[in-house]
């Protein structure tokens, strides 16, 4: 049987898109949490760092929302950031807030429509036309989405919100193991909980530049590019989804080697490094150095310089007027004194919080594979929402 037509409207034609502004200086806006295309995760939708106006410190005009209202982020629509809060609020003006014409469309549905992969590529393609990507109210309006029944929208909303729900549940276990890991550093890299076993062992303070020393080997150009960043640490930088800028000479860029500790010397502060278990070269704005391994392990080591206590300490020294400023070169990394354990006990401290980097691994992984069946099952059951 040959099939017919999908049964697609524009989106003008069963939703409406906000247009009035207020303003969110004055009560009861104030109060009311903000929602900018800052705090939606893109692809999925999840909420965060949400809030108030007032906390925010807002003076421009904004979008106001009820608990109906859809936010769609109209700048870069590549990034896909769509949400249904579910609560009052106001949006950014960079984000509209839509309300699904119910007689017709489910705003589960249409949530899920405006964040299907056909709806992002018209989205994409009409705010290719101007400098910055970003699509207009009108242009939104006119673009076509699937209506179909409403007892199907019904069913596919529900298949995919619970798809929704599985990966926000593998997301809530990762954030719960990154807040236990956060603890678990907080004790154990400062000696407040110790190993039965070490506890008759004495940490001992040390200068950073007694256990750590400077690679600055350079004109290693038949080297890969390596990147060092804040969650990865140190990768090949083809990995980074930003462009290289790097430039075609090479000859200055420094040496890494497997067991090195790199960091990002204006962003030290902001713990930018990482244990490489890769040979390779990095840009000259990232420091080197080599632990001394009958002194410090470099497993250790890597937890150590990520501690929120000892990146205070790293933002307290690094010099610089302003914190885009700031750095931390390694004759100042060298003076820094801190309390070392045992070898025997750093093994152990890394051995654990590498477990629990593993576990986190394994569950960013997941949480990926669940993504991406989630778009193709989004694509398929969208795709096939039409009048037989």
């Amino acid at each position: 049987m040959k099939r017919r037509a999908p049964a697609a409207r524009r989106l003008s034609d069963v939703a409406r898109i906000g247009s009035q502004m207020v303003d969110p200086r004055a009560e009861p806006y104030s109060s009311l949490p903000h929602v900018g295309p800052e705090n939606i995760e893109a692809q999925t939708g999840h909420l965060f760092g949400v809030r108030s106006a007032r906390e925010c410190g807002l003076i421009s005009a904004k979008y106001e929302f009820d608990e109906h209202a859809i936010i769609y982020s109209k700048i870069r629509p590549n990034l896909n950031k769509v949400t249904f809060p579910r609560f009052k609020g106001v949006s950014s003006a960079d984000a509209y807030p839509l309300w699904a014409d119910e007689s017709v469309i489910l705003t589960e549905f249409l949530e899920q429509v405006l964040r299907s992969p056909d709806f992002v590529r018209q989205a994409v393609a009409v705010s290719a036309r101007t400098g910055m990507p970003k699509i207009n109210r009108q242009d939104l309006g006119r673009l076509s989405i699937p209506v179909p029944p409403l007892s199907r929208q019904r069913g596919i909303a529900a298949v995919l919100t619970s798809s929704d729900r599985v990966c926000s549940v593998v997301r809530d276990l990762s954030a719960s193991v990154r807040e236990m890991k956060r603890g678990l550093m907080y004790e154990l890299l400062t000696g407040r909980r110790r190993f039965s076993e070490f506890g008759a062992f004495v940490w001992q303070e040390v200068r950073l530049g007694d256990v750590f020393d400077e690679r600055d080997e350079l004109a290693r150009t038949d080297l890969p590019l390596l990147a060092i960043t804040g969650r990865q640490g140190v990768i090949p930088r083809n990995e980074l989804e930003r462009r290289d800028s790097s430039p075609t000479d090479k000859s200055k860029y420094k040496r890494i080697a497997p067991g090195d500790i790199g960091y990002n010397t204006m962003r030290m502060w902001q713990g930018v490094s990482g244990l490489s278990r890769l040979e390779g070269i990095v840009s000259p704005a990232y420091t080197v150095v080599v632990p001394r391994r009958e002194k410090i392990l470099p497993a250790f080591a890597a937890h150590l310089f990520k501690a929120p206590e000892i990146i205070d300490r790293f933002r307290r020294l690094s010099q610089g007027l302003v914190d885009d400023t700031l750095n931390l070169k390694y004759p100042i990394l060298a003076h820094i004194r801190l309390s070392l354990p045992p070898l025997a006990e750093q093994e152990r401290i890394a051995e654990l919080l590498d477990a629990v980097d593993a576990r986190l691994v394994s569950l960013e992984r997941l949480r990926r594979q669940l993504e991406i069946q989630k778009v193709a099952l989004a694509s398929r059951l969208l795709c096939d929402a039409y009048d037989r």
